[in-house]
């Protein structure tokens, strides 16, 4: 589906001129989704990612095919239940990292399974309803 992209940009400081607002139709798809078969959407529930802009109710879209790193925001299944966190690697230390101080970060011990499912390469947020 696409939808009309206006040829100007918004101002996030002070306000510009207004300006004619045609332009071309945008795929949302094009913008989100780089590897179709590897790409999901999936519904955050919690706060645990908050100081990364992640919500409780965004949508984020996961790309399986992109190696994760450090750095990356990634969905990983621990203990057979899915998380989004920060994903830390450095120094032979492995752990997922909450983008909230309420919440502990994730360091797997012993034989606790811990497996990176896909990236999160985007955030989609709603702010009414």
């Amino acid at each position: 589906m696409e939808f009309p992209l206006a040829d100007c940009s918004v101002r996030a400081g002070f306000p510009s001129p207004a300006e004619d607002f045609s332009g071309k139709r945008l795929d949302l798809s094009t913008m989100l989704v780089e590897h179709p078969q590897a790409t999901y959407f999936l519904r955050v529930a919690g706060a645990s990612m908050q100081e990364y802009g992640i919500s409780d109710g965004d949508l984020i879209v996961v790309d399986r095919a992109v190696q994760a790193r450090h750095g990356h925001i990634v969905v990983a299944i621990v203990e057979s239940e899915f998380t989004v966190k920060y994903l830390y690697q450095a120094g032979g230390v492995v752990r997922l990292k909450a983008g909230n101080p309420t919440y502990p970060d994730i360091i797997p011990k012993g034989d606790q399974t811990m497996e990176i499912w896909g990236v999160v390469t985007a955030c989609i947020k709603r702010f009414m309803r």
